[in-house]
């Protein structure tokens, strides 16, 4: 079913500590607002601090495959074959049929930067790189499994600051100096070029228009403070309430604030902005009794 008198309709969503629960990573109580946009025809693109291989089989279970996807916090873009053009994305390698962009600064690039600058400010800080797999799952509660496709990073590192805020805003300085930013997620500082997740969020609008001819209406969903490029690109935006405790200031004057946190509060503030204009029709669905 799509919504012919309407619009088309995108919604761009993180998801530790909104599509999924920042301690269980459990996303059932979305999954019947994630049923009916599939029902509407309305991709859900996930716009994540995790990487492209933690979200090949996550974007499965989810349902999401016809999705693109958002890696690295903009760092690395995937495309499914009904988002490419034709002649320049096709990728016949690819077993997933994915075309994989990645316009942020390579990981090996970033992670010598950071040794240089760890030795050089005499700085504090445990990047990824720097931890076994027990100490990842530590810090994530991730199972060995999902804390190895943590580790296969494209184009940012995350890390763990143990210095004073003054050495961090050496830090900040020195990473703008060589071209890098730093973005604060719920568990990890990140650091990776000079892109985000809003910058990601319009390249697909883009990307979207040039394939569809139309530009749709966008909902952007997210809980932290690397997610405000994204809520604040989105026609309308929903801070989802989170457990980090980090200050999250958004600018958008289309913006609603849950009270639930992570599913319950992802599927509350898609049910405050569409749930009067998207039907339901999970009865029809199902079938005949």
């Amino acid at each position: 079913m799509t919504l012919p008198s309407s619009p088309p309709r995108m919604v761009f969503t993180d998801l530790d500590g909104s599509l999924l629960d920042h301690d269980t990573y459990d996303w059932r109580p979305a999954s019947p607002w994630l049923a009916r946009l599939g029902r509407a025809g309305i991709p859900v693109i996930p716009v994540t601090s995790k990487t492209r291989a933690e979200l090949l089989s996550l974007r499965l279970e989810l349902g999401l495959r016809a999705s693109p996807f958002v890696a690295e916090n903009g760092a690395v873009i995937g495309l499914p074959p009904a988002w490419q053009h034709a002649r320049l994305d096709r990728n016949p390698n690819d077993v997933e049929g994915l075309c994989i962009k990645t316009p942020s600064l390579d990981i090996g690039f970033i992670r010598q930067r950071l040794e240089i600058l760890r030795e050089r400010l005499g700085l504090a800080f445990r990047g990824m790189a720097d931890m076994d797999l027990e100490e990842i799952m530590s810090h994530t509660g991730l199972s060995e499994p999902q804390a190895r496709q943590a580790r296969v990073r494209e184009g940012s590192e995350p890390l763990l600051w143990q210095d004073s805020e003054a050495a961090l805003a050496r830090f900040i300085q020195a990473l703008d100096n060589d071209g890098l930013r730093l973005v604060r997620g719920g568990r990890f500082l990140h650091v990776m070029g000079q892109v985000h997740k809003g910058d990601a969020m319009h390249w697909l609008v883009d990307r979207f228009v040039a394939l569809r001819g139309a530009r749709p209406l966008t909902l952007g969903l997210g809980d932290g403070p690397n997610d405000i490029p994204l809520l604040e690109s989105a026609d309308m935006a929903v801070l989802i309430r989170g457990r980090h405790g980090q200050p999250v200031e958004v600018n958008s004057e289309r913006l609603y604030r849950t009270e639930d946190f992570g599913p319950k509060g992802w599927a509350e503030g898609v049910e405050y902005w569409w749930g009067d204009e998207i039907p339901d029709d999970s009865a029809a669905a199902e079938g005949p009794a």
